[in-house]
C-alpha cells in the first residue's frame, strides 16, 4: 500500500494488522516470533510480546528495523493479564508503523525494561506509566512520579484503585531532590538506587509555575553557571488530570467533552481525532460534506493558534505591538467559529458521525473574506517583529534542537519540522480532505528558535491556501451521519492521529465491547515538547530560556490532560 502526498512518497503502513501482511515484512515477523510474540488481531491489531524478550524486540525494531519515532506510549492494566504498555513505532525513513505490547502478571511488583535510551520520547512517557499505574521501568534513570505527588498514595488509573486513599491535602509539597532508579541484580531481582538532581555546589533557581493555576503547574528547577544553563529539571505539576479516567466511565460521546479541555487551541483538531478514531472502530465512513467542514474548521483553528502564538511570544520578549496586532487577526477567527459552533475558546463542534450543526448562512462568504484580510495582513508581522534586529539576534541560533533529537523525542509538529522532520500528519497519514488538497509541509533546517517561528508563520499562508481550495466546493450532504443511541465498539483497540496546532494529537482506544471504553489514552503534543527542554537550553543564557519556552508553544492542559 502506497499513500502520495504532494512532496514525498510514502509506503504507509497504518496499521499493524496492514503490515504483517506485507510481504517485506518478513525478517521482522519471523524475529517476533522467534521471540514468542503473539499476533492478535482484534481492533487494528498488535503484537504481544513476552516481558522475558521485550528489551531485545525493542532494540531490533530500533536499531534493525528503523523504527525511530515512538508514537505513543501507553500505560495499560489486564486485569489479570498484569501490568504493561503498548508502544506505537513508526520507521521515519519509510513510513512504516508496528504496534507491540508487553505485560508483566505481576501487578504487586510489576516491572518492565526501560526503552528510554533507545527513544528519548519514553522518559516522561515512562514516568507517567509508572506515576499512574506503578509499573517500575528497570534501567530508568530517574522514576520519580512525573504529575502527582510525591506521598500520593496507589495509582489511579489502575482498576482497582482507591480513591479513598488521597483525602484532599493542602500540606506543602517536601520537595525531592533525589532520582530513584531500578537496577537488575545478577540473581534477576532488582534493587532501588537513589541519585541527587544537583550537587550542592550547584546553583539551582525555580522558574514557574508556568500556567496562572495550582500549585505544581508545569515549572523548571535551572542549574546556573552565572547566567549559563547547565541544567534543567522539569516539574510538571497537574491541573486538569484525570480525564482519561474519567473516559472509563463514560459513554463514547460523552468522551468528547473531555478533548476540549486538552490543547484548547487546538480543541476542534482533538475532539476530530477522537471521532476518528470512535467512527474508525464503529466502520462508519461519513459524507464528503462532513470532511469538507472538519477540515476547514481544523484550519481555522490552526491559524487561530499560530496567531496566538506569534502574539504571546512577541508579549514574552517585549513586542506589544505584536501582540495586539495577533489578537486582532484572531478575533476575526472566532467571530467566524462562534458564528456556526457557538464557541470561542472551547469548541464543541465535531460529534461522532458528523458535526452539531451546519455552517452558518454566512459562514462561506465570510471565510473568504478573512482570507483576502488576513493575507494582507501577514506583512505586518514581518515588517514588525520577523526582522527586527532584536528579535533576530534573541531567536536566531538560540535553542537548536537536532533532526535526530526531534524524532528520538517524538517533538512534532512546527518544533519537528523547524529541525528538518517532515513529520505533518496531513501528509504521512492523509485524513479528511488533506488528501485531496494541494499544500507545502513548511520544513526548516535551522532547529532553532527564529525557525521554530517561521514554521507556523508560513503555516499560516498555508492554511488560507487550504481553506481556499475547499470553502467554494463543500458539497451537499449529511452535516451528521446516523449512529445508534447506544455505541459499543467491537472488542480491540485503536489508534488515530490528527496533526494539531502544536504536533501530532493521538487517541488510543481499548474496547472491551462495552458502551464504556476500557482505556483512552491522549498523545499530548506538549509532553515530548517539555521533555527536550533540558536537551535544547543548555549552555544558553537564562533569558533565552523564555524564547526557547515559546517557541516550542506547548499547552500546559495538553501536557499533563
Amino acid at each position: 500500500m502506497t499513500r502520495t502526498g504532494r512532496q514525498q512518497t510514502y509506503p504507509i503502513i497504518e496499521t499493524a494488522k496492514e503490515y504483517q501482511n506485507m510481504d517485506n515484512t518478513t525478517d521482522i515477523k519471523s524475529r517476533l516470533a522467534a521471540s514468542g510474540a503473539e499476533w492478535s488481531d482484534k481492533g487494528e491489531g498488535l503484537y504481544k510480546v513476552p516481558v522475558s524478550s521485550f528489551r531485545e524486540v525493542a532494540e531490533f525494531l530500533r536499531k534493525e528495523g528503523g523504527f525511530d519515532f515512538l508514537r505513543s506510549l501507553t500505560g495499560m492494566d489486564w486485569g489479570e493479564e498484569g501490568l504493561g504498555c503498548v508502544y506505537h513505532l513508526e520507521n521515519t525513513a519509510t513510513g512504516e508503523n508496528i504496534v507491540v505490547s508487553t505485560a508483566d502478571p505481576d501487578r504487586d511488583e510489576a516491572t518492565l525494561p526501560s526503552v528510554h535510551d533507545l527513544w528519548k520520547g519514553a522518559n516522561l512517557n515512562e514516568r507517567e506509566a509508572y506515576d499512574f499505574f506503578g509499573i517500575k521501568f528497570i534501567g530508568h534513570p530517574d522514576l520519580r512520579r512525573l504529575f502527582l505527588r510525591d506521598d500520593w498514595k496507589g495509582y489511579p488509573l489502575r482498576k482497582d484503585y482507591d480513591a479513598s486513599l488521597n483525602p484532599l491535602n493542602m500540606e506543602n509539597e517536601i520537595s525531592d531532590d533525589e532520582a530513584p532508579s531500578y537496577e537488575l541484580t545478577k540473581d534477576g531481582s532488582y534493587i532501588l538506587k537513589r541519585h541527587p538532581l544537583f550537587n550542592e555546589e550547584e546553583y539551582v533557581i525555580n522558574i514557574g509555575p508556568q500556567h496562572p493555576a495550582t500549585h505544581g503547574v508545569l515549572r523548571f528547577c535551572v542549574s546556573l553557571e552565572g547566567e549559563t544553563i547547565k541544567k534543567i529539571d522539569p516539574h510538571c505539576g497537574y491541573i486538569h488530570r484525570g480525564i482519561e479516567k474519567l473516559c472509563e466511565t463514560s459513554t463514547y460521546p460523552q468522551t468528547l467533552g473531555f478533548t476540549d479541555r486538552l490543547d484548547y487551541l487546538g480543541a476542534m483538531q482533538n475532539r476530530h481525532a477522537l471521532c476518528m478514531c470512535i467512527e474508525k472502530a464503529m466502520g462508519l465512513e461519513v459524507s464528503e460534506r462532513i470532511q469538507y467542514i472538519r477540515t476547514i474548521m481544523d484550519e481555522l483553528q490552526r491559524i487561530d493558534s499560530h496567531l496566538l502564538f506569534a502574539s504571546c511570544l512577541a508579549q514574552d520578549m517585549g513586542a506589544l505591538e505584536v501582540f495586539f496586532l495577533g489578537f486582532r487577526d484572531r478575533e476575526k477567527v472566532l467571530e467566524i467559529l462562534e458564528q456556526t459552533t457557538g464557541g470561542r475558546l472551547i469548541q464543541t463542534y465535531n460529534t461522532i458521525g458528523g458535526v452539531q450543526a451546519d455552517i452558518h448562512p454566512e459562514f462561506v462568504k465570510k471565510v473568504k473574506e478573512f482570507i483576502v484580510y488576513m493575507r494582507s495582513k501577514l506583512d505586518e508581522y514581518h515588517k514588525i517583529f520577523t526582522g527586527n534586529i532584536i528579535a533576530r539576534e534573541r531567536l536566531i541560533g538560540t535553542g537548536v534542537l537536532s533532526r535526530e533529537d526531534a524524532i528520538s523525542f517524538g517533538a512534532t509538529g512546527g518544533t519537528g519540522r523547524a529541525a528538518g522532520w517532515a513529520c505533518d500528519v496531513r501528509k504521512r497519514h492523509p485524513y479528511a480532505m488533506y488528501g485531496k488538497v494541494d499544500f507545502k509541509e513548511i520544513v526548516f533546517t535551522e532547529g532553532d528558535c527564529f525557525a521554530r517561528y517561521m514554521v507556523r508563520m508560513k503555516e499560516i499562508e498555508e492554511s488560507l491556501k487550504i481553506i481556499e481550495q475547499l470553502i467554494d466546493n463543500i458539497p451537499e450532504g449529511e452535516y451528521q451521519m446516523k449512529v445508534k443511541p447506544v455505541i459499543k465498539l467491537p472488542e480491540g483497540s485503536w489508534y488515530s492521529a490528527v496533526e494539531g496546532s502544536r504536533g501530532e494529537f493521538g487517541v488510543f482506544i481499548e474496547s472491551h465491547g462495552d458502551k464504556y471504553p476500557y482505556r483512552v489514552k491522549f498523545r499530548s503534543t506538549g509532553l515530548p515538547l517539555v521533555s527536550c527542554v533540558d536537551t535544547i537550553s543548555r549552555e544558553s543564557k537564562i533569558a533565552d530560556l523564555i524564547a526557547i519556552g515559546g517557541t516550542l508553544d506547548y499547552v500546559i492542559p495538553d501536557i499533563d490532560r
